[in-house]
């Protein structure tokens, strides 16, 4: 029997890497989405009309331990900490063109940049098979953490290009970046206290573009944590011995990054170096965000979101 597909579909776009990792982590990210998208269908029809409902996630590394510690006397791996949280999920209306009881659900990923063709054409051969499929639409959900140059002109651009070879054939519509959901927050909180540490520090990329460091800078703020960069001033270093002045004995440290990749390599060899240097200090290395069942969570629910 032929499966059933259901009329909208989704493509997540992330920036692209020549590591290999990134990708592994999209691929994982896309097929938990596509999970709760079916389980969002079935529910749907089962009941036809579904109120918002608290779901339990579990907070999960990113294929590593919660937390590493890093001590010059103490060598042994953090302990695997499990928190949980809580999301609503949008609210569902049954609708004349209800999807049967099982519908497939198409997810797809993308890259920006580092790919052998453009995003745009990326774009357009996934939609021509789509089209094959009978799906009407097809949602692109900007996996970034910041609104920069790319979420807000590269993407729009490639899209548009891609518009214009589609035609009116299918809906492309694109949905806010994942960084950008309110619930972002709360999930970088609970990261960050589920460490035990007198002091915490945000690492970013940072951009050379003085405005593009703002946003950073507030979500320190809203974190409570010292912000440091790994492109621009200040770095690790400075931001640790300040803090390290301040008082702080034991110091988390939080890259802000999607997935593993060569910056946070780094950063872990930058943190050993440190541990080293100051065998007095303990600190404790946050896994990236990572392909976790939050992740997914928020995804689904801008996609399910954007109308």
């Amino acid at each position: 029997m032929k499966p059933v597909v259901a009329p909208v579909a989704y493509l997540l776009i992330s920036h692209g890497s020549r590591d290999p990792r990134p990708k592994e982590a999209m691929n994982r990210l896309a097929d938990l989405v596509r999970q709760r998208l079916e389980d969002s269908l079935q529910s749907a029809k089962t009941k036809g009309h579904r109120r918002p409902s608290s779901v339990e996630t579990s907070v999960e590394g990113d294929s590593r331990s919660f937390a590493e510690d890093y001590s010059l006397g103490d060598s042994t791996k953090g302990q695997g900490a499990s928190r949980t949280l809580l999301l609503t999920r949008p609210q569902f209306k049954s609708s004349a063109e209800a999807p049967p009881a099982h519908c497939d659900v198409i997810v797809g990923t993308a890259c920006l940049e580092l790919s052998p063709i453009e995003l745009s054409e990326q774009i357009v051969k996934f939609a021509q098979r789509l089209m094959a499929a009978g799906v009407r639409e097809l949602k692109l959900l900007p996996v970034f953490l910041m609104a920069g140059v790319h979420v807000m002109e590269d993407l729009p651009a490639e899209i548009a290009k891609a518009k214009q070879q589609l035609g009116d054939a299918i809906e492309l519509t694109l949905c806010p970046h994942l960084g950008g959901h309110a619930q972002m927050l709360d999930v970088l909180n609970q990261r960050i206290e589920a460490v035990p540490a007198e002091a915490a520090l945000l690492v970013a990329h940072g951009s050379r573009r003085s405005k593009g460091n703002r946003k950073i800078k507030m979500l320190g703020q809203q974190l409570n944590t010292e912000v440091a960069y790994w492109a621009i001033a200040p770095d690790i270093e400075e931001k640790i011995i300040e803090l390290m002045q301040q008082g702080a004995q034991r110091i988390a440290i939080f890259p802000y990054f999607l997935f593993a990749g060569g910056i946070t390599d780094a950063i872990t060899l930058r943190t050993e170096e440190l541990a080293e240097r100051f065998p007095k200090v303990k600190f404790r290395l946050l896994p990236t965000l990572g392909a976790t069942n939050e992740m997914a969570d928020l995804a689904v629910y801008i996609l399910l979101g954007s109308r």
